[in-house]
């Protein structure tokens, strides 16, 4: 089973960029469509970005387009979002899973941008 595991948040000022990373334990997942998510306190899980099993298809929510990248390393194991000019809005805790998601889900990792 795979398990994947969210790091690279943090506190950022308005306009700064961070890097998350999505790894997989116990197994490679490299075959898999990696979507990452967003959780802002009191709100719904939302989508922020995808990439299909080759990185050759991407998609983004159009909150984040033209900000944030998406893109797997070359071993095809871990999964990347690049996020530059963040904003406030973007403070949420980050989640990657499988697309389409399944159970249970990693731990996140927080993402705080301030004013």
């Amino acid at each position: 089973q795979v398990q994947l595991v969210e790091s690279g948040g943090g506190l950022v000022q308005t306009g700064g960029s961070l890097r998350l990373s999505c790894a997989a334990s116990g197994r490679t997942f490299s075959d898999y469509a990696i979507t990452w998510f967003r959780q802002a306190p009191g709100k719904e899980r939302e989508f922020v970005a995808y990439i299909n099993w080759s990185g050759a298809s991407t998609n983004y929510a159009s909150s984040v387009k033209g900000r944030f990248t998406i893109s797997r390393g070359n071993a095809k194991n871990t999964v990347y979002l690049q996020m530059n000019s963040l904003q406030p809005e973007d403070t949420a805790v980050y989640y990657c899973n499988k697309n389409p998601p399944t159970d249970p889900w990693g731990q996140g990792t927080q993402v705080t941008v301030s004013s």
